[in-house]
């Protein structure tokens, strides 16, 4: 399992501390490994067409008790519906080794399965249900035709009332009401006793399938909580924990599906196990971009937040790891440029790598300058955001009141905004509009994905500005604003397929974010007055 660096590496310099894997630049020996990887993973003939649809492989770079340097390799999941392969690490448990309780389990479930789809597809079930829908029907339709009848003869009678009938006939209306309302209720019960039998019949069916999905949602349960004990996770101090006690600390308390099965884990606990020093780590894309994720090939990503944050809190204990790069901003004690000031609200421009409003991390953000600068002013005081990465014109309010004004005019679109990125890559069209509905990825935020059925109406128009090389100069003019909209719409297939350059999510991580929000308009909510603001990009 532990690979040779089939060039020399003496001249690369071993890293002063472990990779922060959320946050990272690959460190060269990283590169070099993972070069080695993709070149044995091209070569795969009978892997191609599964690995066109995507999957993520990591490379942990390894010093032995005798100093020797090597890398070991790992995939997420399963490949080629195996878990183990001799290139590569194996997994912390082989939850497809044939004789395993796993795979036992996941037959009886199966079964279950096949007992619920055989009854739901049974004749006569089917039948039952056909012939319930027509006798409903049917009875509906008459007690419908029976209640206008008795309608019409109502306003009959009333009719004839008027015309003072004596006591005879009046009695006799009576009678007929009598009978009518009588026929009606017997006519009623006649026909729910009739649905009543079909419905017993069918009740009986979905009580079975009820039951069974009942014991295959306890099975399932069952089966996923014996499965997360196996994964009994290591870390640099020797403390072993199963998954179960790992993620007892988060907010949804439970592993989800997948967990401990991803490249980085795998990595990690074979070194342990086997006493290799972990050196560096990183992980790449190969193959095709997920339908609402976004990857490209060969592209280096962080690990996940949801699956594998809670896990390598764990893993990387008694490990020397690089502190996170965005617990403290390098804008902390930069002092903000103001653009233009009155008694109610501030225009900046806000720095690279500066939060808008305060994070989990001590970094500073625009929000705690400016309340720091003015400590009167009400209300939430950040009027939109923008990300961490992104630099250019940002609007305050000093109270709450202009707060919401400038809000309203955010909601209804009537401010004018223009961002400058360069893209990696070129679109295939000079200008348009992109329309992709975008939600929060739940296991792996702050990542966004393009989702029909849970995503927002996100839309941004474009223009090329500047082509050179494989770097495109483009202007965004978002329509709306969904959190990381421009980022996603620029690296999404379906959007521009170019990530924004330095964009480390969806792309690949450079000196900086390529994206400045360059213009922006809007009412003053006091004056009436149109305001317009510009700062070009430095880039």
């Amino acid at each position: 399992m532990l690979h040779h660096f089939a060039r020399s590496i003496v001249h690369i310099a071993l890293p002063g501390q472990f990779t922060y894997p959320f946050h990272y630049t690959p460190h060269p020996l990283c590169v070099m490994a993972a070069e080695e990887v993709q070149a044995y993973i091209a070569a795969q003939d009978d892997w191609q067409e599964e690995l066109r649809e995507g999957k993520m492989f990591g490379v942990l770079v390894v010093q032995t008790k005798e100093d020797e340097i090597g890398y070991l390799a790992a995939f997420s999941g399963n490949l080629a519906g195996r878990n183990l392969h001799s290139f590569f690490v194996p997994p912390v448990y082989d939850l497809l080794q044939p004789d395993g309780f796993f795979k036992i389990e996941e037959e009886n479930i199966s079964a279950i399965n096949a007992r619920i789809r055989k009854l739901e597809q049974h004749p006569h079930y089917l039948d039952l249900k056909q012939r319930l829908e027509e006798e409903i029907h049917a009875g509906r339709q008459e007690t419908e035709k029976a209640k206008s009848i008795l309608k019409v003869a109502k306003e009959a009678r009333a009719q004839r009332r008027k015309q003072h009938p004596d006591e005879e006939e009046q009695a006799a209306m009576v009678r007929e009401s009598q009978y009518q309302k009588a026929e009606l209720k017997r006519l009623e019960k006649y026909w729910k006793n009739r649905v009543a039998v079909l419905q017993t019949e069918v009740d009986a069916y979905d009580r079975q399938m009820e039951s069974l999905k009942i014991e295959r949602k306890k099975r399932s349960a069952e089966l996923q909580q014996r499965l997360f004990e196996q994964f009994k996770m290591r870390n640099g101090l020797g403390e072993v924990k199963d998954l179960c006690v790992i993620f007892e600390q988060t907010v949804q308390k439970t592993p989800p599906a997948g967990a401990g099965e991803c490249a980085a884990p795998k990595l990690l606990q074979y070194a342990y196990m086997h006493g290799l020093k972990p050196i560096a780590m990183a992980e790449f894309w190969w193959g095709n971009s997920p339908k609402t994720e976004i990857r490209h090939h060969g592209y280096y990503y962080p690990a996940c937040k949801g699956k594998c944050e809670p896990i390598l809190q764990h893993m990387l204990k008694g490990l020397d790891v690089e502190p996170d790069p965005l617990s403290k901003s390098p804008c902390d004690d930069t002092e903000l440029e103001v653009l233009f000031e009155d008694d109610w609200l501030l225009v900046i421009d806000k720095p690279a790598g500066m939060l808008s409003v305060p994070g989990k991390g001590s970094a500073g953000s625009v929000y705690s300058i400016v309340k720091e600068l003015y400590p009167d002013a009400t209300g939430p005081i950040i009027v939109h955001r923008l990300d961490m990465a992104t630099s250019g014109l940002l609007l305050i309010a000093k109270s709450k009141e202009v707060h919401q004004h400038l809000q309203a005019q955010f909601k209804n679109r009537t401010v004018k905004k223009r961002y400058i990125a360069l893209l990696d890559g070129t679109p295939a069209q000079d200008e348009g509009e992109i329309k992709l509905p975008l939600c929060p990825d739940p296991l792996d935020r702050p990542r966004q994905v393009v989702h029909e059925e849970s995503g927002k109406l996100a839309i941004t128009r474009y223009k090329v500005l500047e082509k050179k090389g494989n770097r495109t100069r483009i202007a965004f003019y978002p329509l709306t604003g969904r959190t990381h909209q421009l980022r996603v719409h620029a690296a999404h297939p379906l959007g521009l397929n170019c990530p924004i350059a330095g964009d480390e999510l969806y792309g690949r991580r450079a000196e900086r974010l390529y994206l400045h929000a360059e213009y922006l308009e809007f009412i003053h909510p006091v004056s009436g007055q149109v305001m317009k603001f510009e700062r070009k990009a430095e880039y």
